[in-house]
């Protein structure tokens, strides 16, 4: 009976290292994007304006409530996609912070399976590039682009 209690224990303990595992992958962008928005500042500030059409005084509003830049930016993605104010949404990070990200989506309607909720997990999309919209290159469009550069 011990042994069934210690190999219990112990396929407990793996599962949940697992999980551990996978969920510091999720949103592993943000450690990297923390560093380079603290590196340039007003730069980091000017990308969320223009690519958010806010203003200085909403963003400074958020990042001032805000514990990283990366929240910041989460806060207004988070309000994008929900079709939510900023301002609602930084009410529910402040309420609900050590949840995680999936719960403060799931809480704005965002289901954590959803294409949107995967293109939050793989990126951002301020650095002019679309790393964070899901919207890559498929077969057909790589087809195209191959055959243009034959012609």
């Amino acid at each position: 009976m011990r042994s069934k209690m210690r190999m219990v224990m112990v396929v407990s303990l793996l599962v949940v290292a697992m999980v551990s595992a996978a969920s510091a992958a999720d949103f592993s962008w943000v450690k990297d994007f923390n560093i380079q928005a603290q590196a340039d500042p007003s730069g980091f500030k000017a990308r969320l304006a223009a690519r958010f059409k806010i203003g200085g005084a909403q963003i400074d509003t958020v990042i001032s409530s805000t514990k990283e830049p990366a929240d910041a930016y989460m806060v207004f993605r988070l309000g994008e996609m929900s079709k939510r104010p900023p301002e609602e949404v930084l009410d529910r990070y402040k309420t609900g912070q050590g949840k995680g990200w999936g719960n403060l989506a799931k809480s704005l309607g965002i289901k954590p399976g959803s294409p949107e909720f995967h293109a939050l997990k793989r990126g951002h999309d301020l650095n002019g590039g679309d790393s964070g919209s899901g919207k890559g290159k498929g077969k057909k469009e790589k087809k195209e682009k191959k055959h243009k550069n034959d012609d």
